[in-house]
């Protein structure tokens, strides 16, 4: 497994009305690293967002499509979600503050 830092875990997060909706549940969605582990998604939240104590982490990994332009045959990119449950008394997440 690569050496990941905690910078380099978290890609970016994931803005979609279904993201957007499950975030009164203090659930928040982002796109993390393939190698990356629950542990690893965990503490990146903790450092990257000041205040901010996980309670939880799903993951799910997403393989890549194949698709077809014409004659010529390509496979979209592998990518992995990370769904982060916070804690009741801990600070709700801004992502413009943090990223």
């Amino acid at each position: 497994m690569a050496d990941l830092k905690y910078y380099d875990i978290i890609l970016k997060p994931v803005v979609t009305e279904k993201s957007m909706e499950v975030m009164a549940d203090r659930k928040y969605t982002f796109l993390v690293h393939p190698e990356a582990t629950k542990t690893q998604v965990k503490e990146a939240v903790e450092k990257m967002f000041e205040g901010t104590k996980v309670e939880k982490v799903n993951t799910m990994n997403n393989i890549g499509k194949v698709k077809r332009r014409g004659m010529t045959f390509g496979k979209t990119a592998k990518t992995k979600k990370a769904i982060v449950k916070l804690t009741k008394g801990s600070k709700e997440i801004d992502f413009f503050e943090g990223m």
